[in-house]
């Protein structure tokens, strides 16, 4: 099998999937000198659009392909950089269970990390047990609406807390930066084809499902793991962990309950800050990490679509490519980078807040991204070693925790009541005076907003920065900085404060054996994907761990 990088179409010939396959194997037979009788098959591996030159769009394609005489060919063609052999991408189990296999691993979380964590040890037929202190996806999804409807905020169920994680409320991006050598978001994809997300995810360089379709996916998941043999316990809260001499050894739930095991899979969201003051307690090395403060900014999706596709743009285009996105970045001159953040092309800002009389902000799109606004976080980057040092706090590592929750509640106190936000235009923004009424957008937040002037709402740097990024933006998407535009208060929750650290090799925590720190809560992802596959490389550590305690036990 050959893979074939850098085939490109323009836009209007790709038409129809067949027409588009009739001219993807015109442009394969040419670039690769063959006869159709010499093509065997071909597959799409990708597909991604380069819309650098507005007036000319394109489809850019890398395919697998199988021809008569491969070596033949690759000799031909060996000069080409963009032709080589196709790299094997399926999934390869490192470890399977036996009856020896006791006692079972427990994974405390079922977001992505600990779905596909437990996904994996069921499919080795381990067996795992998965406690997560939410509810059921649809019972979460009823009470996420009771915060966005009624301003009624369930602790325990909620945008981050619940099946499904955090991502289950978002624009269910599926695509991601991480190094990724064994191709675990390959497996990451196929499973979620399999539980029902369109097959086109598979190939589309910027995939993603939408909340709607992500519920149904987790149900089909959820039902796989225990048809294997899992066990997946909601409402089931982790209150303490048993260590003796630096080894894990159960954990005991808010009923008091307790449960053995010598493999603990850590895979809370990065919200979970009860657990992470309690693993601190318990002497689990935390370190302080940076993370990233700022707003939801939304405009109309037709102002991004025109700005973004230029003479190109078209109800047409739309429909085939999609709403647009932006990825944006500013170094600013105090020293500051202000970046867009989980951008949701027509999509809603939605109440993000999992404590009582806090306001925490983030985005969300369903599938098919028609709302009228794209919104997307416009964010600062903070580090410990300046803006919260752990040495300088009470909080110790836990210190950008605290500063997370002084600016969510000082969010809520400026938003009036009722997990109302706070907002204001943009031009006021920049002009640093209250708003005090609406223009052409409306926001999409809800409960409901309040205007006000958000100055307060960051430290100093932040707004400095941002209020510098934002005309920066403006130059090259033209109608960002536009005044009517809409800010929303705060973001947060842009990536987990901590890091639980863990061992390279063993990916078991630096100072307790037995406990695998993984996903986003822990410090090391951010985002569905790559939480994902963080999930399947602890689950493949937790499996390679038991066979080496199993193999050490017998005779």
């Amino acid at each position: 099998m050959l893979r074939i990088n850098e085939i490109k179409l323009p836009l209007e010939q790709a038409g129809t999937v067949k027409h588009q396959d009739d001219q993807i194997k015109l442009a394969l037979l040419k670039r690769l000198r063959i006869s159709e009788d010499d093509l065997i098959q071909f597959t799409i591996f990708k597909r991604g659009v380069d819309a650098r030159k507005s007036h000319a769009i394109l489809y850019v394609y890398s395919l697998n392909v199988a021809v008569k005489n491969e070596g033949k060919v690759l000799a031909k063609l060996r000069k080409d950089p963009h032709i080589k052999p196709a790299p094997d991408t399926s999934y390869h189990y490192v470890a399977k269970a036996d009856a020896l296999s006791k006692p079972r691993p427990i994974i405390i979380g079922f977001g992505p990390a600990g779905i596909f964590a437990a996904l994996i040890l069921a499919q080795s037929g381990f067996k795992p047990i998965v406690l997560e202190r939410g509810k059921e996806v649809r019972k979460r999804t009823q009470d996420t609406w009771g915060l966005w409807r009624r301003g009624k905020l369930n602790p325990e169920s909620n945008v981050q807390f619940g099946e499904g994680g955090a991502g289950t409320f978002s624009d269910g991006k599926l695509y991601s930066q991480i190094k990724d050598p064994k191709h675990y978001g390959r497996k990451v994809i196929q499973e979620f084809v399999k539980a029902g997300a369109p097959a086109e995810i598979q190939y589309v360089s910027h995939p993603h499902i939408g909340t709607f379709k992500l519920v149904d996916m987790v149900e089909k998941m959820r039902r796989n793991i225990i048809a294997l043999g899992g066990d997946i316990r909601f409402d089931s809260r982790v209150e303490d962990i048993a260590i003796e001499n630096g080894e894990v050894q159960g954990v005991t739930l808010q009923t008091g309950e307790h449960i053995t095991t010598n493999h603990l899979v850590l895979a809370v969201g990065h919200s979970a800050r009860d657990t992470f003051e309690m693993i601190h307690k318990n002497g689990i090395y935390i370190e302080a990490k940076p993370f990233s403060i700022g707003f939801r900014i939304e405009h109309p999706q037709g102002l991004i679509d025109r700005a973004r596709y230029g003479k190109s743009y078209s109800e047409d285009l739309l429909n085939k490519i999609g709403a647009a996105d932006y990825k944006l970045v500013h170094h600013a001159k105090n020293g500051r980078s202000v970046y867009s953040f989980c951008m949701c092309p027509g999509g809603t800002v939605v109440a993000a807040a999992s404590e009582p009389n806090r306001v925490v902000t983030n985005g969300m799109s369903q599938y098919s991204r028609n709302e009228r606004n794209a919104n997307a976080g416009i964010v600062v980057g903070i580090t410990p070693e300046v803006d919260y040092p752990p040495e300088a706090s009470p909080h110790g590592p836990l210190a950008g925790i605290e500063l997370q929750r002084q600016l969510e509640s000082h969010a809520y106190v400026l938003g009036g009541s009722n997990y109302n936000a706070p907002a204001q235009l943009i031009g006021d923004y920049l002009s640093n005076k209250p708003s005090t009424q609406f223009g052409e957008v409306t926001p999409s937040y809800t409960p409901g907003v309040t205007l006000t002037n958000l100055d307060s709402a960051l430290p100093e740097f932040a707004n400095t920065a941002i209020r510098e990024a934002i005309p920066v933006f403006a130059k090259k998407i033209n109608g960002f900085d536009l005044a009517d535009g809409i800010l929303t208060g705060v973001e947060t929750r842009t990536s987990s404060p901590i890091r639980i650290k863990r061992d390279d090799d063993t990916l078991q925590s630096i100072n307790t054996k037995g406990l695998f720190p993984c996903g986003e809560g822990a410090g090391y992802a951010g985002g569905i994907l790559s939480a994902g596959v963080d999930g399947i490389k602890v689950a493949e550590a937790v499996a390679l761990s038991l066979v080496t305690k199993r193999n050490n036990k017998e005779p």
